[in-house]
């Protein structure tokens, strides 16, 4: 097998999977444009059209699928055998590919991506910050970070970062002429600013006081899927918002928004690093999980445990 069809076939590989030439080319670090002339090429070497494509999709023919059900295990094999020479290399060499939200991204990933890059300099890292509930196997993403109470039972899961603390804030203006709500109850008589997630689904407000847990729907005048559009919307005295207290804390210390209903807050969650439990890590991975577990010895002084 030549070089050139290698890559063609892992460029069809990639474009099946994730249904997508945008995705595929941001995968291979290819542009889209490079990426349909290599599979038309391909698919004029082989004689068998082996995708649909439309204006807003793309999948695999039957000849598609059926190449690509033979086709994805050995190219697992081949990747597997280039990975193993990592074992050989005094650091690893290699791309990883995570997801995870946006505050997480930003606020817990992002900073121990840096400390990675620095200590394993033949590493590139890529950070795809998405709100959504992607699934990181068919994504074509080493690992994901996501809340604990959020995985699947497959997925080796990993504390990461510290805990996050969520808080109902509001501007002074605002509580001055609504009231401030004493109990989560009250918010029914508030304007609250609603949080949307990509699927179309609207989040519950939760809170916990001496054991009993709450969910509130709330209403308002809007709703939005970015903290940093809820944050601008309560400073400008809209309604209440409920987001990460580490994202309003400007905010706060600026006294452009106050926090309501503190001893109601839920209890705190964090954030976990997960990836598949049929799948053995890289060794780019196995570094980065390491830096993972002695972040949170440094932080805590304790060490984390691997569940799933």
């Amino acid at each position: 097998m030549t070089r050139n069809r290698l890559t063609d076939l892992q460029a069809f590989a990639a474009v099946a999977r994730l249904r997508s030439f945008r995705r595929a080319a941001t995968e291979l670090g290819v542009s889209p444009s490079a990426l349909s002339h290599s599979l038309r090429g391909l698919e004029g070497r082989l004689g068998v059209r082996l995708l649909n494509r439309s204006t807003r999709s793309v999948a695999p023919t039957e000849a598609g699928q059926r190449l690509l059900d033979r086709l994805a295990p050995a190219l697992l094999d081949i990747d597997g055998a280039l990975e193993a020479l990592n074992a050989f290399r005094d650091s690893p060499v290699g791309t990883l590919r995570f997801n995870a939200p946006r505050h997480a991204a930003e606020h817990v990933l992002a900073p121990l991506a840096n400390r990675f890059l620095l200590a394993n300099p033949g590493m590139r890292l890529e950070i795809v910050a998405d709100d959504a509930f992607v699934d990181i196997i068919q994504g074509g993403f080493d690992a994901g970070v996501r809340f604990g109470e959020s995985l699947d039972r497959d997925m080796v899961a990993i504390p990461l970062g510290p805990p996050q603390r969520f808080v109902v804030v509001g501007a002074p203006a605002y509580l001055a002429q609504a009231g401030r709500p004493s109990a989560p109850h009250e918010l029914s008589r508030h304007r609250c600013i609603g949080i949307r997630f990509p699927s179309g689904a609207r989040y519950r407000w939760e809170f916990e006081r001496a054991g009993e847990k709450l969910e509130v729907d709330v209403s308002g005048p809007l709703d939005v899927g970015e903290m940093p559009l809820m944050l601008r919307a309560a400073e400008d005295s809209l309604g209440l918002a409920y987001v990460y207290e580490e994202t309003a804390r400007a905010s706060l210390a600026a006294g452009r928004l106050e926090t309501v209903l503190d001893d109601w807050r839920p209890t705190e969650a964090g954030f976990f690093l997960y990836y598949p439990s049929r799948r053995l890590p890289s060794a780019g991975l196995q570094k980065f999980i390491e830096l993972v577990r002695e972040s949170r010895i440094e932080r805590t002084g304790t060490t984390p445990r691997a569940s799933g």
